[in-house]
């Protein structure tokens, strides 16, 4: 069972795309969770669900940020929500597939983990949200799973290395990179349990 792999922790793929480097001063713009399922004893995947974000008042977006993720916050079909309300859901769906899986808590999987956990914790603070079915330190990164198995950290790079389809083009959207990301946690782990 997913559990027992995991210690009854269960793999959320998280993705956040952001305003800037500091999640203290940087507004979250956008947040994907890719889920995962169990298959035949092998990790797959599940739903994805994303939320683009209107940024949290006060906090700051470099202009830099903007431009890298080729991200207009005005355009029409953005569809923004405040960002308690995409934590609070993003949460009851986590919540409910923990509950599937009989897992006492998420955790985080990211590329580059630290980053998005630092960004969520920031959010559930100022959003005085105080139950995260996220652990609140452990995490798994791909980044260390990337190296580790390909001798690469940059997540094309994993990518190439595992035979994992990568759009430059398509990058850097929160739902991409979270997509990806559970592709290469997935292969990772189903090749290494086949060991």
């Amino acid at each position: 069972m997913l559990k027992d792999r995991f210690r009854k922790f269960l793999p959320v793929v998280v993705d956040l795309e952001t305003g800037g480097f500091d999640s203290k001063k940087n507004a979250i713009l956008e947040i994907a969770i890719q889920l995962i399922e169990e298959n035949d004893s092998k990790l797959d995947l599940g739903e994805s669900h994303r939320y683009h974000i209107k940024p949290f008042a006060g906090l700051e977006i470099e202009k830099d940020s903007l431009e890298f993720l080729r991200l207009d916050l005005n355009h029409p079909l953005r569809s923004a929500v405040d960002e308690k309300f995409a934590l609070t859901e993003i949460f009851k769906i986590i919540n409910k597939h923990r509950s599937k899986y009989e897992c006492s808590r998420a955790i985080l999987v990211g590329h580059n983990a630290f980053f998005d956990h630092s960004f969520l914790l920031e959010a559930c603070i100022r959003n005085k949200i105080k139950k995260s079915p996220f652990h609140p330190f452990s995490l798994i990164d791909t980044v260390s799973l990337g190296v580790l198995a390909t001798k690469q950290t940059v997540l094309a790079r994993v990518c190439k290395e595992l035979d994992i389809s990568y759009d430059n083009d398509e990058a850097h959207s929160a739902s991409y990179d979270a997509m990806v990301t559970a592709q290469v946690f997935c292969k990772i782990i189903n090749d290494f349990d086949l060991n």
